[in-house]
């Protein structure tokens, strides 16, 4: 949907404004009072679902502090600091590699790989803008309606193939069923998404982004990943919990509410109901 209709839609309340935007996707109202499908039952949640303790979650980092908690800080990617404005960042007391989030959105991340070649001004448009931004009127993710917005520093990671490989599990009330494998993020090419099962058995299913033409290496800890994402999405019934290994060690990424938001479509379709199944929503 563009930013127009966004922002002319933004008056409305969340649930008509969902019901529109979901036309707006896929040419057919959600059914909401009795949904089947994975997107149909995220937006479901969104209206109905909604307990404090998910602000905190979707706080890039007050969720830190909240999972290591619940599986320990080991898992937790360092952070450096964190500041309510731009112009609170201390240049200098960082290494010479980091990354720079904003905590209140998706997507406000900025990466420097080499201090001398930072463009800190590019950076502050960027972080700033996002800082000017309320995440929740994008699709009425709820949870970040109230998240204060603040930027943190945390340390820079990458894996074996220079990049950073995320492993995102979809988890229900203590169960893993599937995850999908992010790749070239930060390649001149497009991401790729590939889905697998929890025994790590390759999906004939398409969401979002295309399947990568290369193989897919099973981690080294996916059975610990399984494990941890289902320990965090324990009395919750659907958290995608993301995941990254550097050198054999898991670290945390973040939880995830609402994949895609609920607005992007399966191929095939039969997947959006497979996912649906797994969510219960009498629980």
């Amino acid at each position: 949907m563009s930013t127009t209709i966004d922002n002319i839609l933004s008056i409305l309340p969340d649930k008509l404004y969902l019901q529109l935007k979901y036309f707006y996707r896929f040419h057919k109202f959600p059914n909401l009072k009795n949904p089947k499908t994975y997107n149909e039952k995220l937006q479901w949640l969104k209206l109905y679902d909604r307990r404090p303790i998910y602000t905190t979650m979707a706080d890039k980092y007050e969720a830190k502090q909240y999972v290591a908690s619940t599986i320990g800080d080991k898992y937790i990617v360092p952070t450096y600091g964190v500041w309510n404005k731009f112009g609170e960042i201390d240049f200098d007391s960082l290494p010479n590699q980091f990354v720079l989030k904003c905590t209140h959105d998706s997507g406000g991340v900025v990466i420097c790989k080499d201090k001398s070649k930072f463009d800190i001004e590019k950076a502050k448009e960027k972080i700033n803008k996002s800082l000017n931004t309320n995440y929740y009127y994008h699709s009425r993710e709820w949870p970040y309606k109230d998240i204060k917005p603040r930027i943190i520093a945390e340390k820079y990671i990458e894996d074996e193939s220079g990049d950073l490989t995320d492993y995102k599990f979809f988890s229900f009330d203590g169960e893993t069923k599937a995850l999908y494998v992010a790749t070239d993020r930060q390649s001149k090419e497009e991401t790729k998404f590939d889905f697998y099962d929890d025994k790590f058995i390759h999906l004939d299913l398409v969401n979002s982004h295309p399947n990568s033409s290369k193989e897919n290496k099973k981690p080294k800890q996916f059975e610990e990943m399984i494990l941890l994402a289902n320990k965090l999405s324990k009395g919750y019934p659907h958290i995608r919990v993301d995941f990254y290994e550097v050198n054999g060690e898991i670290y945390f990424g973040e939880l995830t509410f609402y994949h895609m938001s609920g607005f992007q479509p399966f191929y095939p379709e039969k997947w959006d109901y497979i996912f649906g199944e797994w969510i219960k929503l009498d629980k």
